[in-house]
């Protein structure tokens, strides 16, 4: 057996001469567990609450989206995009154009992004999961041509799951210059009815903001014919998502983006990700301040055993051991302290995903979710693990060293 760890296990159990320092050994062990436990749940509620976004945009975001680096619009016939469409892998390819407009009913008016897809639409995403109403997922019925609302613009305009009157979409004319004596010239105007469904996910960005309908309507409303502002595709099941992405990306070069779920919300993502960071930090400070007190369980049991440093030493023990026996000491209770943490913390984040403990709020239903969610990472725990760790190690290396000068 290693003759510093074991006598560093036996300084760490036994009872020392003054009982102080077993308070503080123990008092130690709860700061660093304490430390440890909050670092698993905050990191695991982070990434819940990111889990959960993630989720609810994948309701209308497509797996991939190809969009043209310059402009706006780009011909559907494009050889790059004809090319990325005949991939074996993928499946479903939808063609849109998107575009701001107007959307007047009655008294009330919106500015709403307009996006056209085409009939495949709900292949593509999980759009019928999150409509609304009476009606289906249907685009154009003869020479009609539907309008499926999110609930937010829905609310702006003041119609419900179906309106009476047509719904009347103004975007400007791309060409000729504007009339100020007739203003109503510069704009083309159409109209879209209702299917008797709105969309809700429950995400303002789209909610409040998209309108969605045929393709063939916002070509013709803002006169793009033959032209597409994005291409959006789903693979098979079973493809390698990395391998065909980057496949694509090859293909399209620097002419096109290729992006996935996470890259198509980038800024939301991005933004998640620093707020988890600052929390992580911030909490390290947190397990800093009570390595303080392994500092100064370390430096009183180093004074305690100056008689047993003396006896080591006429018994043959180096230097460099009976230093190694006070590192081990300081070791062991940022370990011990880590271990109880993670399990604590695993435990806590276990019943609030199966009872939910902590609620969001006291009115059922008032948030998306009652409350607050929970998602442990395997490579978080081990993040936390080796941080807690490392510090613990830093923080006894000073301190041995310093009184190991004074008392050998």
């Amino acid at each position: 057996m290693n003759f510093p760890f074991y006598i560093a296990r036996r300084y760490l159990f036994s009872k020392k001469s003054t009982n102080a320092i077993n308070v503080i050994s123990g008092i130690s062990v709860v700061g660093v567990a304490v430390a440890t436990m909050a670092l698993v749940v905050t990191l695991s509620v982070f990434n819940g609450f990111h889990d959960m976004v993630a989720s609810l945009f994948t309701q209308l975001d497509p797996q991939i989206k190809i969009t043209p680096v310059k402009g706006k619009t780009v011909a559907a016939d494009n050889p790059v995009l004809t090319k990325i469409r005949q991939l074996p892998e993928v499946d479903v390819v939808s063609e849109v154009m998107e575009d701001q407009a107007l959307a007047v009913y009655g008294e009330r008016q919106a500015m709403i992004k307009l996006k056209g897809v085409e009939d495949n639409y709900d292949k593509l995403t999980h759009i019928r999961e999150v409509l609304e109403g009476d009606g289906d997922f249907e685009l154009h019925a003869a020479d009609m041509n539907y309008g499926i609302l999110g609930l937010g613009v829905a609310y702006q305009l003041g119609v419900g799951y179906t309106f009476d009157h047509p719904l009347k979409i103004y975007a400007p004319r791309r060409e000729g210059q504007l009339n100020m004596a007739n203003l109503q010239e510069g704009f083309v105007e159409d109209e879209l009815y209702s299917p008797g469904a709105l969309f809700s996910i429950k995400q303002g960005k789209y909610d409040k903001h998209y309108i969605i309908t045929s393709i063939a309507f916002t070509r013709q409303l803002f006169d793009q014919q033959g032209m597409l502002s994005s291409l959006e595709l789903r693979l098979k099941p079973g493809s390698n998502f990395d391998k065909v992405k980057a496949t694509m990306q090859e293909i399209a070069g620097n002419e096109f983006d290729v992006k996935d779920r996470f890259e198509q919300q980038d800024s939301t993502f991005r933004i998640m990700k620093i707020e988890k960071l600052m929390a992580y930090i911030f909490l390290t400070f947190i397990l800093v301040i009570a390595c303080f007190n392994i500092i100064g369980s370390i430096s009183m049991l180093m004074i305690d055993k100056k008689n047993d440093v003396v006896t080591l030493r006429n018994l043959g023990a180096s230097d460099k051991q009976i230093i190694r026996i006070f590192l081990f000491e300081g070791r062991m209770i940022s370990i011990i302290g880590a271990l109880i943490g993670i399990a604590i913390g695993l435990l806590l984040c276990w019943l609030q995903q199966e009872y939910g403990l902590v609620r969001l709020g006291k009115t059922e239903g008032a948030f998306i979710i009652d409350s607050y969610p929970v998602s442990v990472h395997p490579w978080d725990i081990v993040a936390i693990l080796l941080t807690v760790i490392v510090t613990g190690f830093l923080s006894v290396w000073y301190p041995v060293r310093y009184f190991a000068k004074r008392l050998l």
